[in-house]
Order: C-alpha cells, then sequence, then structure tokens
C-alpha cells in the first residue's frame, strides 16, 4: 500500500494550483497527484490559441507548471489514472492500476464534463466536444480541411471557438436553441445586440434545436427539428458542462449538484477538500451557495485549499464572482451575481461603442455587472461596488 500525507484528485488546472500552494507551507509532507489527462496540467481557454490557432501547436504555452517543477518540488504526478474508489473512514483511494494509496488528507478537483447530446448520430466521427487537448489537437487536424464548422451552443465557449476559428479564416456558423446568445447572463435587449454584433463578424447565428446528425461514419450534415439541414465538415457541441460527482456519488461527499464545503474550502470530512467546478461553496459576498465554472475562481480556491490544508495557514475563500471572455476583438468581464437571468438593466455608454459597462440591478442593489473593454480600474471598481452591496 502506498501512503501519502496528501493526496491531490485531478490533474488539472485545480489541482496543480493546490500543489503549488500546499509546498508553500508544506515542503517536506509526501504529495500525489493523480489524473486522467495525458499532458501536464494546463489552462484550458489558453488552448484555443496556443494550439488551435497557432501556426505551430505549442502545448508549453498552455501548461501551467513544467515536468521540473514537480520534479524539484518532488510531487508524483500519475497521469492516465483514474481514483476508481474512494473510502473516506480508511482514508483509502484505489486507482485503475489496481494500487491503492492510503492518504492522511486530500483535495479533490476533478472538474467537470461537457454535458452530452443524446441525438441520433452522435457517436459520429468529426463531432468534438472541447473540454481536453486531444479535442483541440482533433479539431486542428479537421479544420486544415477548409471545410466549414458548426457550431452548437450559445454560451461562452460557443462563441470563443467561433471567435478563433473566424480569425483562422475558417467557414464557422452557431447553431443556438435560444433566442439569443448568452441568453442565460444577459438581458433581451443586450444579448441581441451581441447576437447581431457575432453574425457581423461573418459568422452566421441560426437559431435551430439539433435533431440529430447524419453520415455513415463521419458527419455530413446537421438535420435540426424546423426540418433543416446544415452541412459541415465538423461540429463542436458546446453545450454546457456538468461537474464530475461520480466518485463522491455514494459518499457523504455526494450531493446533487457539487460537492459542499465550507468557506475554508473543506466538506463535513475533516481534513477533506473540494475545489473548482464540483465545489458547491458559500458565497460569502453575493449570499447563497455556489459553482463556479470558470479557471479563474478554481485558481483562486485552490490557493486557498492548498494553503489550509497543510494546517500551517488557515484562511477564507471570500472573492466577488468574475469571470471573462474574449470574442471577436472584445473582452467582456461579469463581475456579481449572474445566477439568475437578468431583467432590468442600466446602460452606461452605448451598445457597439465599448467601452460600455450595463449594471443590473436586483433588490435594491447592484447584483452584476457586465463590462466591455473596461480598463483595469473600471474592473476593480465594479468588484468594489459588488462588495459594497449598492
Amino acid at each position: 500500500m502506498i501512503q501519502r500525507d496528501y493526496l491531490i484528485i485531478g490533474a488539472g488546472i485545480g489541482g496543480a494550483t493546490v500543489c503549488e500552494a500546499l509546498r508553500e507551507y508544506d515542503r517536506k509532507g509526501s504529495v500525489t497527484l493523480v489524473g486522467n489527462e495525458s499532458a501536464l496540467p494546463y489552462h484550458r481557454p489558453k488552448l484555443l490559441g496556443a494550439v488551435l490557432a497557432a501556426k505551430k501547436a505549442d502545448v508549453a504555452k498552455a501548461t501551467h507548471l513544467s515536468q521540473k517543477w514537480y520534479e524539484d518540488n518532488q510531487i508524483e504526478l500519475r497521469l492516465e489514472t483514474l481514483v476508481t474508489q474512494l473510502n473516506l473512514e480508511r482514508r483509502l483511494a484505489v486507482l485503475n492500476t489496481g494500487q491503492v494509496i492510503e492518504f492522511r488528507k486530500a483535495c479533490l478537483a476533478m472538474g467537470s464534463r461537457p454535458q452530452k447530446l443524446n441525438v441520433a448520430g452522435a457517436a459520429l466521427g468529426n463531432i468534438l466536444y472541447l473540454r481536453k487537448l486531444r479535442d483541440v489537437l482533433a479539431l486542428r487536424e479537421m479544420v486544415a480541411s477548409g471545410k466549414p464548422s458548426i457550431i452548437v451552443g450559445g454560451g461562452l465557449v460557443a462563441t470563443e471557438a467561433a471567435s478563433t476559428l473566424r480569425r483562422m479564416g475558417q467557414n464557422v456558423q452557431i447553431l443556438c436553441r435560444h433566442a439569443t446568445l448568452w441568453h442565460r447572463w444577459l438581458d433581451a435587449d443586450t444579448a441581441r445586440w451581441f447576437t447581431d454584433f457575432v453574425a457581423s463578424q461573418g459568422v452566421p447565428v441560426h437559431f435551430e434545436i439539433v435533431n440529430g446528425f447524419e453520415g455513415k461514419t463521419v458527419l455530413r450534415n446537421i438535420q435540426t427539428k424546423s426540418g433543416n439541414r446544415f452541412p459541415a465538415g465538423q461540429v463542436i457541441i458546446a453545450g454546457g458542462v456538468e461537474p464530475n460527482l461520480g466518485l463522491v456519488a455514494n459518499t457523504p461527499l455526494g450531493a446533487p449538484n457539487g460537492v459542499p464545503v465550507n468557506e475554508l474550502m473543506e466538506t463535513d470530512e475533516k481534513g477533506i477538500y473540494a475545489v473548482g467546478d464540483i465545489a458547491l461553496y458559500p458565497d460569502l459576498i453575493c449570499g447563497g451557495v455556489r459553482r463556479m465554472e470558470h479557471w479563474e475562481s478554481t485558481i483562486a480556491q485552490a490557493r486557498i485549499a492548498g494553503a489550509n490544508i497543510t494546517g500551517k495557514k488557515r484562511q477564507r475563500f471570500k472573492m466577488v464572482p468574475h469571470y471573462h471572455t474574449e470574442a471577436f476583438g472584445l473582452r467582456f468581464d461579469f463581475v456579481g451575481d449572474f445566477r439568475e437571468t437578468p431583467v432590468r438593466f442600466e446602460l452606461e455608454g452605448e451598445l457597439g461603442k465599448p467601452p460600455f459597462t450595463v449594471r443590473y440591478p436586483h433588490g435594491g442593489r447592484t447584483a452584476g455587472v457586465l463590462l466591455c473593454n473596461a480598463s483595469a480600474e473600471a474592473l476593480e471598481a465594479a468588484k468594489a461596488e459588488i462588495t459594497a452591496g449598492k
């Protein structure tokens, strides 16, 4: 049996950052990082620029820490490895290799997986879910043929991918099941403006629901419920993600929508922490509990958990919810609470003429702020506004 002081489950940006923070406070404790990725932990958003759009794919530009860093810091890195069972009472983790790790403390950072489309032909070739390095490498090869691409989805990943492909000179279209892009986060007026803006950049947006994919071994057409057919060389499914909770489903850590943690990022099981897409944490600023599916939040949580897990530094996770995206030359920052689709809004500036700001009042305070091409000072001011509860 392998014995470790710390076991980190999930070799993504969250797991790697936990190791990084952990080593700041404990240089000697034994650490194993386990994950089913084949590459060193990397920043997923950077893959589009460093791998897909680059003249020569350079995975190193998206890699968080080098192999040498793990070696120098005595982090045992077990890639292409899964934890199949977790015994919390005995503090044991069974690996798919058959080995068993006995650990003193652990941090769960399993991340999330794409929501699959359950329609006819979904297993055909040339249908991709942009989640891992191998997906981006495969897409890079496919688009080299010059055949048109179709993106199914209307969220941030969909528009980021469309922007990248268009910048590469690719013919790309979007199929969105809702009346506008980004309908979950924006008021109706701003969402309509953004949808029209994307179309003006040479990316047609069709408001269609996929009924199935046609082809023998590889995709030829997409059939929609309205009866339309769209020919495509490759399809990118960007329909959202769901947390990887299978490992904890039958344990005290399991919950329907995540792994509940306290403000220290610690679960009810003392010494067991969780970060990233799976962590259901108390929002000390906006209230309630939430999960954040964004790398900025994951890194911030991982730094807190990595320090707290050592017992030598105890600090609370208190962060204004914030994530950003870039599309077609514009940067958008979402600051505050966007869990509910906004209805009322206050526009500062003019849509289509950046920089502009959209505030979303709710219950006598500003719930969220959308900034387009904002300065660093404006971004910090928005965070302060949300923190103050005004």
